[in-house]
């Protein structure tokens, strides 16, 4: 928790948000490799699902909320991120640090200070290093990157079968 947020696994009471940011394609034009929104309530359930069964070791997916009202302003992500079918030979995983943000919470820092409570989360866990991988497009997903003190790669082709904008934080220094 942050002065100004609080992260928690989401519920099936979340789904009405959940529906409504997901089917923003503002929101989902730089989440994935097609284009895509999900608009019923069901698909905001399995979402949450999804969501929910991501929880691991240091790992998961969780709501960001605000401390004073509780509203949810989005979702903030740390996962094994899957490496593309050319990468082969790693002797671990990698493990990604992400955010999706509702537009009304754009601009508002929500994203970097969700992402630092995250990173200190990872070193507690014992995660080696972070990487964020972004759309070429999605400079404001850059700037959070950077933000955290991710150093940029670059374009990478190492994660998801596509080319991305790579960013990396080392957690053992």
């Amino acid at each position: 928790m942050s002065e100004r947020l609080r992260l928690r696994l989401p519920t099936e009471h979340d789904a009405e948000f959940v529906q409504d940011m997901y089917s923003r394609v503002e929101v989902t034009q730089f989440i994935g490799a097609h284009d895509w929104v999900e608009t019923t309530a069901e698909e905001a359930l399995n979402r949450i699902q999804r969501y929910r069964e991501r929880l691991g070791r240091g790992t998961g997916v969780w709501l960001i909320e605000t401390v004073d009202t509780a509203s949810p302003v989005g979702f903030i992500l740390m996962k094994p991120i899957p490496f593309s079918a050319h990468v082969k030979g790693q002797p671990e995983e990698d493990i990604e640090i992400g955010w999706h943000l509702h537009p009304e919470a754009w601009g508002s820092g929500y994203a970097a200070e969700a992402a630092e409570l995250l990173v200190a989360h990872a070193r507690r866990a014992g995660h080696p290093r972070l990487v964020a991988v972004t759309n070429s497009e999605n400079i404001a997903s850059q700037k959070v990157a950077t933000r955290l003190g991710m150093s940029h790669q670059g374009l990478s082709e190492r994660y998801y079968g596509t080319t991305c904008e790579l960013f990396i934080l080392d957690l053992r220094s």
